[in-house]
């Protein structure tokens, strides 16, 4: 994700930080989940690290601790597995998300994943088989698991108006 996605002033997200803040009674909420190991949990997508001759197969749960440990060694990543939805139970904050919408509408709900976009598809769908209907549009893959790639997002998300979030997800540096 870059800053300069869909046409994103940076600029303008720490020109609005930069102002004082102010009390504002017009709370405009959102709330935003990951999606592997929080919305879902114990899916059966992998990843595939290569170097050299050698590829190591990475489940979604061992990605946040293996993947930057292996990308730090030189691997390269395949993530083509991530663009469906294999498996998986209802993870730890689906229920949340189910709250989450009650609480701010369907429309103010997000999903933000180091999948890749074409993942939106089979998110959204998963997602229905748990009685969850977002609008596809608030499904954003990031195709990149870098903390700072989910808070260029967020910020952009500011920029938009939101002022009241909620954001979960399962790896720590995010």
């Amino acid at each position: 994700y870059s800053l300069n996605k869909n046409n994103f002033d940076i600029s303008k997200a720490f020109e609005k930080i930069r102002t004082p803040l102010k009390y504002d009674k017009n709370k405009r909420g959102m709330s935003t989940f990951d999606f592997d190991e929080t919305l879902i949990d114990k899916g059966k997508n992998f990843i595939i690290a290569k170097k050299d001759n050698e590829e190591i197969k990475i489940s979604s749960a061992d990605w946040p601790i293996k993947g930057p440990e292996l990308d730090k060694q030189g691997y390269s990543f395949d993530f083509t597995d991530f663009v469906n939805v294999r498996g998986g139970i209802e993870g730890p904050l689906l229920q949340k998300m189910r709250n989450q919408i009650k609480k701010y509408g369907p429309d103010n709900v997000f999903v933000l994943t180091a999948r890749p976009q074409e993942a939106a598809v089979a998110i959204h769908e998963w997602l229905k088989t748990k009685n969850i209907n977002i609008p596809f549009e608030n499904i954003t893959g990031l195709a990149n698991s870098t903390g700072d790639a989910k808070a260029a997002w967020i910020l952009n998300k500011y920029t938009e108006g939101y002022n009241d979030m909620y954001f979960v997800d399962d790896a720590l540096p995010n």
